[in-house]
């Protein structure tokens, strides 16, 4: 023991002392990164936890706000909805009277329509029935005057074919005479003609007796030499003869008939003169009588085409003005079901309409004029208009309308202001739809939301957003507006610092 005391005792050298010194140092230095390190580890726990109760403080916060929002809202819709409930209870018992007052003008303009067609039917069928009239009356007319026309052809016809058949008959009388006459003629010729002839004949016997004793002697000499030629001849030419005889036998015999058919012709053509002579003289005759029935028969034609011209006219102008008749009454026809589908329609409408009718639109169907007299006396000195008959006839005519007309203008009334309440109605809606969209923005915590403009951060009953350009300037004896600050909470901060 003393010896350890002795030891501890004993002085340090200075180089033990500065180690001893820097171990220290060196030691407080580790004791204090610990304690900075059990610092900063307590600190991030108690950032944790302050994080963690911040949340929690703002979600109870935020359902807080968002009850009260939704209290405050509510009351309002409630409020909206009340009075939007009244308005359209209004708006309807307010249609409800326009249907029912234009249901009744649609029973009375339905009962002017059916008066209205009943006399357009009844003129109609008076049209018809004249034009009917009309037509039985041209059609008796071109009957009569068919009847005299075919009375008078046939009887003409019949003039000219027993004309024509006595012609014929007296023109076969004429041609047997003439018959007759050339077989007399042609008698006497034959026999005047055997007589020339046999005079002739005996003149040529006798001169050709003389002649014969004359050329005997010749025709001997002649004969010897034609013998020796013709046996020269003959034996040269047998083949040839033979052929020859038969021609000539059939030379004889055409020769024959020629002279027996030119006779004939001659005593034909002789007669055809005859004849010819007799024709012209009754073909001068018969030209001038047939001349005369041509230009009969040409003045009957010329009258029957003007007449059957003039038919196919008037029978064209009928009929075009049938074609017409039907078009028009097709044309009427189709504008009068369309006005009756129309009115159907109108009546369909008219019935579904006196459901919604209000009892004032009941008791009061039609709305007086609503200028005062002096408005409607100053209009009249405006317009000073005089009345023609066939205006005033026109004003009369349209003077049922006016109550339609009435019902008509105030219902168009009504559909413009509903179209321009339901314009502002919807322009209300729309600011509603943003307003929600800022509310739900403002208590819907996100950093898109946190990083934009927060209607909910509200200092002073004032928010921090901006402010419109066109705010009033202020006066020298106004108070200043209050200024505004934006609140960051710790916690927002930490989480992006660290």
């Amino acid at each position: 023991m003393p010896m350890k005391g002795k030891k501890a005792k004993t002085p340090l050298s200075d180089e033990e002392q500065l180690l001893l010194f820097q171990q220290k140092l060196l030691a407080e230095e580790e004791m204090a990164k610990k304690k900075e390190r059990l610092l900063s580890q307590f600190l991030k726990v108690k950032l944790a936890k302050e994080e963690h109760n911040s949340a929690v403080s703002l979600n109870r916060i935020n359902t807080q706000w968002r009850t009260i929002l939704r209290d405050a809202k509510t009351r309002d819709l409630h409020k909206d909805i009340e009075i939007l409930s009244q308005t359209f209870e209004r708006v309807v018992d307010r249609k409800d009277y326009v249907i029912k007052s234009l249901a009744k003008d649609l029973s009375a303009a339905e009962e002017q329509y059916a008066r209205a067609l009943r006399s357009h039917l009844h003129n109609v069928d008076q049209l018809l029935a004249l034009q009917r009239c009309r037509l039985n009356l041209l059609e008796e007319s071109y009957n009569m005057e068919l009847e005299a026309l075919t009375k008078e052809f046939e009887t003409e016809r019949k003039t000219i074919i027993d004309q024509h058949e006595k012609e014929i008959c007296y023109l076969q009388d004429v041609f047997m005479a003439m018959e007759q006459s050339y077989i007399d003629s042609e008698y006497e010729s034959k026999l005047e003609f055997q007589s020339m002839w046999d005079d002739l004949k005996n003149k040529n016997i006798e001169e050709k007796h003389f002649l014969r004793l004359q050329l005997e002697n010749t025709v001997e000499y002649l004969w010897r030499r034609f013998q020796d030629a013709l046996k020269n001849y003959t034996d040269a030419t047998e083949d040839r003869k033979i052929a020859f005889e038969t021609l000539k036998v059939k030379d004889e015999k055409s020769s024959k008939e020629i002279e027996a058919q030119m006779k004939r012709i001659q005593r034909l053509q002789d007669s055809i003169i005859i004849l010819k002579g007799k024709i012209m003289v009754h073909g001068r005759d018969s030209e001038e009588q047939n001349q005369y029935i041509r230009d009969d028969k040409e003045l009957v034609l010329v009258q029957l085409r003007k007449l059957k011209a003039q038919r196919t006219q008037a029978r064209g102008i009928s009929q075009e003005n049938l074609v017409k008749l039907t078009l028009e009454s097709n044309a009427t026809l189709k504008a009068l079901r369309k006005i009756v589908d129309k009115g159907e329609k109108i009546l369909k409408l008219a019935e579904i309409c006196r459901k919604f009718e209000t009892e004032e639109e009941k008791v009061l169907p039609f709305y007086s004029s609503v200028l005062t007299p002096k408005e409607q006396e100053e209009i009249k000195e405006i317009n000073p208009e005089e009345l023609t008959e066939e205006l005033a006839k026109v004003i009369v005519d349209y003077t049922g309308m006016e109550n339609f007309w009435k019902r008509y203008n105030k219902v168009k009334l009504e559909q413009l202001s509903l179209q321009h309440r339901r314009a502002q109605l919807l322009e209300i809606n729309g600011k509603l739809r943003e307003m929600l969209k800022q509310y739900l923005d403002g208590i819907s915590v996100s950093d898109e939301v946190l990083s934009q403009l927060n209607p909910l951060f509200i200092v002073n009953h004032q928010s921090n957003l901006p402010q419109p350009l066109s705010t009033p300037t202020t006066q020298p004896g106004d108070k200043p507006p209050p200024t505004t600050y934006n609140i960051i909470e710790a916690a927002h901060v930490v989480s992006h610092i660290l």
